[in-house]
């Protein structure tokens, strides 16, 4: 039976360009669970063909419109993640993204709608795990269902102590909500995503786990172009389609 952990990090870029791509997905029997796109709005190409996966990014999508969706189920979802590398974003302290938490994240999207809820996913550094500790010190009993990590590097062994570290700091199930080998070499970035995929696959405390980055263009100059999952002309690549397709990969 196929192991269904796979998260499908669906760029907006995509949504505007080249929505078409996503019906390249083995959406009926693949490894992918779920899709998200870093924004509280739905990509329509994905047409409830998998889960969706909305995504309280920063401060801003805590009003207007993309709260209305939110807390009004503008569209089905059971899961939202909240903050994204918030200790890299200015003005967003722990206090602060405690408060909103409690008030709103917890208050209304689980307490009123039954929604579960992610944490903030930090980056893999020292600044962002104490930004986390500091978060999560502050909301209490009111913790989330699951935690949200980050991890983007070279060496297979310190991704599988930081995501174990992770979870035994903090005993909650994960969702990986994104990670990526940042080699540039093409072999190195294959052997690295298939054997922490494969690992990740095993771990019944991981969720999820979404692979960086489904998009026609290189994100910036920190992840590899040789981790792209998609070509400048929107088609995936060889690596993408052993996402798509190997579970296990080999």
């Amino acid at each position: 039976m196929t192991i269904r952990k796979r998260l499908l990090l669906w760029d907006y870029t995509n949504t505007r360009d080249c929505p078409g791509a996503i019906d390249a997905i083995n959406f009926n029997n693949g490894p992918f669970s779920a899709v998200s796109n870093w924004n509280a709005w739905y990509p329509q190409e994905l047409k409830n063909r998998l889960p969706f996966r909305p995504m309280v990014r920063t401060p801003a999508q805590l009003g207007g419109d993309e709260w209305s969706w939110l807390a009004n189920n503008a569209f089905s979802y059971d899961v939202i993640h909240f903050f994204n590398e918030p200790e890299r974003q200015a003005g967003v302290s722990p206090q602060m993204a405690a408060d909103k938490w409690r008030s709103q994240m917890v208050g209304v999207l689980r307490k009123q709608k039954g929604k579960k809820l992610v944490s903030p996913s930090v980056a893999s550094d020292e600044q962002g795990r104490k930004w986390l500790r500091e978060f999560m010190g502050k909301i209490g009993g009111d913790r989330p269902d699951y935690l949200g990590v980050h991890y983007y590097g070279t060496d297979v062994g310190a991704a599988k102590k930081y995501l174990t570290d992770m979870h035994n700091e903090f005993k909650l199930p994960i969702i990986v909500s994104e990670i990526a080998c940042i080699d540039r070499d093409g072999g190195k970035v294959q052997r690295w995503t298939v054997e922490m995929a494969n690992w990740m696959d095993q771990q019944d405390w991981i969720k999820e786990y979404g692979v960086f980055g489904c998009m026609r263009q290189v994100a910036d100059g920190f992840v590899s172009p040789a981790a792209q999952l998609m070509d400048g002309k929107g088609k995936f690549t060889g690596l993408m389609n052993k996402l798509n397709t190997e579970q296990p990969m080999k």
